[in-house]
């Protein structure tokens, strides 16, 4: 992944900006339908991307995402919220949120990522979850193949 800011900008907070090879509506849709997002990230996805939509995805074995979209403007910004089922996990559903911006750049879009209202301890694992998946969609969004998952047990 070709991470130009990695810094986080607030507790609980972290931020990452990709530069992929590929249009933003292109990248939108690896966010919003189930297909895509199923190249990059997760086994089953509930994708219901309009504001007060379900957002429910099985990332890695068991541990699934559940939280609702908050606003969704095509092509350009998703905003929706986050948490885990598992309440080992640390981040209820819902406690957390992520926005994603994207904008044309040369050739390809810009993806600003934000992921914010995260307690501190479980910022670095999400960095590190979110390293691993953006990373994953760089490729897949571009057209490529990731390969498996190697996070699949």
């Amino acid at each position: 992944m070709n991470a130009t800011a990695a810094a986080r900008q607030t507790p609980g907070t972290l931020r990452r900006e990709i530069f992929i090879e590929a249009d933003p509506a292109t990248v939108f849709a690896f966010f919003v339908d189930p297909e895509k997002m199923a190249r990059w990230m997760g086994t089953s996805h509930t994708l219901d991307a309009r504001p007060g939509g379900a957002f429910v995805v099985d990332v890695v074995n068991g541990f699934v995402a559940r939280g609702e979209f908050r606003e969704v403007t095509p092509h350009t910004r998703l905003v929706y919220t986050w948490g885990w089922d598992r309440e080992d996990a640390g981040v209820p559903p819902g406690t957390s949120t992520i926005e994603v911006d994207l904008e044309p750049r040369d050739g390809g879009t810009r993806l600003v990522f934000t992921h914010s209202g995260l307690p501190e301890p479980k910022v670095a694992s999400h960095e590190e979850g979110w390293d691993h998946y953006l990373g994953r969609l760089v490729t897949a969004a571009a057209g490529g193949d990731p390969g498996p998952d190697t996070w699949m047990k």
